[in-house]
């Protein structure tokens, strides 16, 4: 299964998608009952009530924060989580009256919005911090990774621009310590033997892997699609014309997480730590 996530306002988000694909055949979206659009709560409902059996979960967006290049998430602030769990009750015990799993008090929190760059010309005084910044902001070890993949990945406090994921992550980590004794999630939680587990993906890593560039890793019509599809082995949606950018997302990568999740050496990358694991986590498939 792969989770085209959003951070956007609102009880619905038209920038999430969910598509799932089996051992054979094509993947396809899934939809919820009552409603053309998902909301952040309906996918957390499914993924601790309605998963699948046996279901390895990508979810696109960033699981923590950066915390090896300083020694902490938010350097001199005494209440800096020590790991990505303590973040990520943080993030909901501070949010706990914005709906819809939404993160606006954190980055409005009058110490945590010195590590950001917010709307408005908004950045903070932390958000580059010397000798442990990068011109777009601070990255993860993962983040690293997928740069030297090829990718052009973003700064987790950064929240804005087209590019950004910062909000998208935070209100992912929201969701992801709702789901705490439900499914694991991976590295964050060792790779249980059997059952379903949660793992950080970044769909252009999948659209790498089917031949696509980095900078062409969006499609907006089934043509391409299916082109990508085939690359990876897998039969052609059905679908004809055009398509947003997150379904197909969506759809290849599911894909690619049949095809990749055998590869054992995607699950022991060489710069994962167990104090990298335990604090910034990892991308799945980043090198």
């Amino acid at each position: 299964m792969a989770i085209d996530w959003s951070g956007a306002l609102g009880p619905r988000q038209k920038g999430i998608a969910v598509a799932l694909c089996g051992l054979e055949g094509a993947p396809r979206l899934l939809h919820p009952a009552d409603h053309r659009h998902w909301s952040r709560e309906a996918v957390l409902h499914l993924l601790r009530d309605d998963l699948p059996q046996d279901t390895l979960v990508g979810l696109d967006l960033g699981i923590s924060l950066p915390f090896a290049d300083a020694g902490a998430f938010f350097p001199d602030w005494p209440a800096s989580p020590q790991d990505a769990r303590a973040l990520w009750a943080l993030i909901d015990r501070v949010c706990a009256e914005d709906a819809h799993l939404a993160a606006a008090s954190f980055v409005d929190h009058p110490e945590i919005s010195a590590y950001f760059r917010r709307h408005g010309g908004r950045e903070g005084l932390r958000f580059h911090l010397p000798g442990a910044g990068h011109r777009r902001g601070r990255l993860r070890v993962t983040e690293q990774a997928q740069a030297r993949a090829g990718c052009r990945p973003y700064s987790n406090f950064n929240l804005v621009g087209a590019a950004q994921v910062g909000k998208s992550s935070l209100t992912g980590m929201r969701l992801l310590h709702r789901l705490r004794g439900a499914v694991p999630v991976w590295p964050i939680d060792p790779l249980p033997v059997s059952g379903s587990v949660v793992t950080e993906i970044y769909t252009t890593l999948a659209a790498v892997a089917a031949g696509r560039s980095a900078g062409r890793a969006k499609m907006t019509d089934h043509a391409a699609l299916d082109t990508a599809l085939a690359a990876l082995g897998s039969p052609p949606t059905g679908g004809t014309g055009p398509i947003d950018d997150h379904s197909a997302d969506a759809l290849l990568t599911a894909a690619w997480l049949r095809t990749a999740a055998p590869r054992e050496d995607l699950w022991k990358p060489l710069d994962l730590t167990p104090e990298l694991a335990r604090t910034e986590g990892w991308t799945f498939g980043a090198p």
